[in-house]
C-alpha cells in the first residue's frame, strides 16, 4: 500500500496534536500515559514528536481520555485556524 504524502496542513495539525499531548501529559511519563491509553510508549512518542501526524481516531480518543481531555478540546486546539 502506497501512502499519499501528507499536506503541510496535515503535518501542522499533527504538530499541534503532539504539543497538546505533551502539555497535557505534564510530569507523567510516556510509559504511564501510554499504558493507561492501551498504547505502546513508542506510539505515543511518535505522535508527540510528529512522526505519526495522523493517528487513528480511537488512538486520539484513548489518549484524550487518559489525559483528561475532551475530544472537543482536542479538536479546538488542533484544527486549523479559520481563514
Amino acid at each position: 500500500m502506497v501512502r499519499t504524502p501528507l499536506t503541510p496542513e496535515e503535518r501542522q495539525r499533527g504538530e499541534r496534536l503532539g504539543r497538546l499531548l505533551r502539555e497535557a501529559r505534564g510530569p507523567r511519563s510516556m510509559v504511564e500515559v501510554a499504558a493507561s491509553a492501551g498504547l505502546s510508549a513508542e506510539t505515543l512518542r511518535k505522535i508527540e514528536t510528529g512522526r505519526a501526524p495522523t493517528p487513528a481516531f480511537f488512538t486520539v480518543a484513548a489518549l484524550a481520555q487518559a489525559l483528561g481531555l475532551s475530544l472537543d478540546e482536542v479538536l479546538a486546539r488542533c484544527a486549523p485556524a479559520p481563514v
